[in-house]
């Protein structure tokens, strides 16, 4: 069910409301009048297909919570209790009177993003763009002249290791199977993480022929627990089937895949995860995904972000890009000029003209 506005209570009556306490000079509170909050809501309402069960947080809060959670770098929980120490961000977040406790389980925040998709991200962008105009950060004419470039997302995974992704993927076996009730002759609960310790040691002391021999034992193991939970997959009811079966399809991939392998799986839990070399000195390989990113030439202004799966051609990424800036700033069109690198060499998009740091100009 969708958010319900919430009504003041007759005890809140008697509370000094928050813009009554604070500096309505605050950078904050600026902000929070130049946001267009009403087509925030719009746009996640949209997202609410059904009409029962218990009624949403606010939008304002969540896309509040979201926008202080970017801006001040903070994980999920402590965005939340910084949100209950700072009156000025319970007032972005669209409180009328000081709150004391949380508005909200720090986990919500993740359900959240996944609720609103890349649409509702979306318009988050383009509701900062509009504040930006409305404050003056940028001019019409600005968005325009656009700099594009490709970066990694770095996704919070553990460095993949054979034998890391093979004992990561026997404990997921093996506590799929002890819930769905499975019972498996061994489940090595001893042997793999010694066996995965002697591999980091033998690994540090580069006597490589036994780490080798050992990571082929370590796979053994877990290909014996994957093949026999493959083996009682059909005793399972049909919901916990689904889930199993995609269990079994990543550790699958993660037992036949080898060193030279492409679109290796690097992480159990995120498999969209991708190893992307840049060219950088202190980080030659980055775990996370494409994402490409436009900013105004003159303010430096986020006016397009989006991800690229597959680790595309940055030259390929161009057009959609340009795209994309053209509808998050209400224009229709691409910019007029596109500033790129080198990694861009070769495109042409009609009606844009692209300036290169290649020898030779545009």
């Amino acid at each position: 069910m969708g958010p319900k506005p919430s009504q003041p209570q007759t005890a809140e009556l008697f509370r000094p409301r928050l813009d009554e306490q604070i500096n309505m000079k605050h950078a904050l509170v600026k902000l929070a009048a130049l946001i267009d909050w009403a087509e925030i809501e719009r746009t996640f309402a949209i997202s609410f297909t059904s009409g029962r069960g218990r009624p949403a947080l606010s939008a304002r809060l969540v896309a509040g919570l979201l926008y202080l959670q970017h801006t001040f770098d903070a994980s999920d929980e402590a965005v939340v209790n910084t949100w209950i120490e700072n009156p000025y961000w319970q007032f972005f977040c669209g409180e009328t009177y000081l709150q004391t406790e949380a508005p909200i389980d720090p986990s919500s925040l993740t359900r959240w993003r996944q609720h609103v998709g890349e649409e509702g991200v979306e318009a988050l962008l383009a509701a900062s763009i509009d504040a930006a105009r409305r404050g003056g950060v940028i001019q019409k004419a600005s968005v325009q002249q656009v700099i594009v470039d490709t970066t990694v997302m770095p996704k919070a995974i553990a460095h993949p290791t054979d034998s890391r992704l093979l004992d990561r993927s026997r404990q997921h076996l093996v506590r799929a199977a002890e819930d769905n009730g499975l019972r498996l002759r061994q489940n090595y609960k001893r042997v793999a993480p010694r066996l995965a310790a002697q591999i980091g040691r033998y690994a540090h002391a580069k006597q490589f022929k036994r780490m080798r021999k050992a990571v082929r034992t370590l796979r053994t193991r877990v290909g014996r627990v994957h093949r026999e939970v493959q083996r009682q997959l059909h005793e399972l009811p049909e919901a916990a089937r689904a889930r199993v079966q995609d269990l079994l399809q990543r550790t699958g991939r993660i037992l036949t895949q080898r060193t030279k392998d492409k679109n290796k799986l690097y992480a159990l839990h995120a498999p969209e995860v991708e190893c992307i070399s840049k060219g950088k000195a202190r980080t030659p390989y980055e775990f996370g995904v494409k994402v490409s990113i436009a900013t105004t030439l003159k303010e430096g202004l986020v006016v397009g972000m989006r991800s690229m799966p597959g680790n595309p051609y940055d030259g390929h990424t161009l057009a959609e890009t340009l795209e994309q800036v053209g509808i998050l700033t209400g224009t229709d069109r691409p910019p007029a000029t596109a500033i790129v690198d080198k990694g861009y060499q070769g495109m042409q998009i009609e009606g844009v003209r692209i300036l290169r740091s290649a020898r030779g100009g545009a």
